[in-house]
């Protein structure tokens, strides 16, 4: 089976998202699925539409996104995190974001996707929806837990303490292992749709 991509779309490195991100990890292991956690650069720049990515099967731009978009065929699944910021994600994750799914929204199709945000309070469900759309629009299925994906504190260790986002994160694992096994049983008996 195909190793997950967590992709932490925070400025940093070690806080409350890669928290939630890390959960999900763990969990993934215990469950047998691979992962790889991947930090975008807080200087991530958004998408220019020259074009150049229809030409050239590569973003103009080259930095994590063109890093990422080759390796692709490595990952059954993508997990994008996000602090929420004014009730939306991050701006390093959807620039990252765009420019990765349209550059190479054709490795995307059939691909388990997932979104996790973290905030203090508020506008976590904005965020979450947000992100959810970059799987909607790539013929991904999305995978949900038994809350949205979310974990809240202001600190890492606060997010430590969030018990209820602690078990969304790890809900979210198990149901992305299922599913990921679930479609590898079903890819080699129907194929993809």
């Amino acid at each position: 089976m195909r190793k997950v991509l967590l992709v932490n779309g925070s400025p940093h490195k070690a806080g409350c998202t890669y928290t939630a991100l890390n959960e999900v990890a763990e969990e993934l292991r215990r469950g047998g699925v691979e992962s790889e956690i991947v930090q975008v650069p807080y200087d991530t720049p958004g998408c220019r539409a020259c074009k150049y990515c229809y030409k050239n099967g590569r973003c103009v731009t080259d930095d994590l996104v063109n890093e990422i978009g080759p390796r692709l065929d490595e990952f059954g699944a993508i997990v994008l995190g996000s602090p929420v910021y004014y009730a939306g994600p991050s701006g390093q994750i959807c620039s990252f974001a765009d420019r990765l799914f349209y550059t190479y929204s054709k490795k995307m199709r059939g691909k388990v996707g997932a979104c996790v945000v973290s905030c203090r309070r508020g506008g976590a469900t904005a965020a979450f929806d947000r992100l959810n759309k970059y799987f909607t629009i790539c013929n991904m299925p999305v995978v949900s837990s038994q809350y949205w994906n979310q974990v809240h504190g202001f600190t890492p260790d606060d997010v430590r303490r969030d018990e209820e986002g602690l078990q969304t994160m790890r809900t979210l694992a198990r149901n992305m292992t299922f599913l990921l096994k679930s479609i590898a049983l079903g890819k080699a008996q129907y194929g993809l749709p």
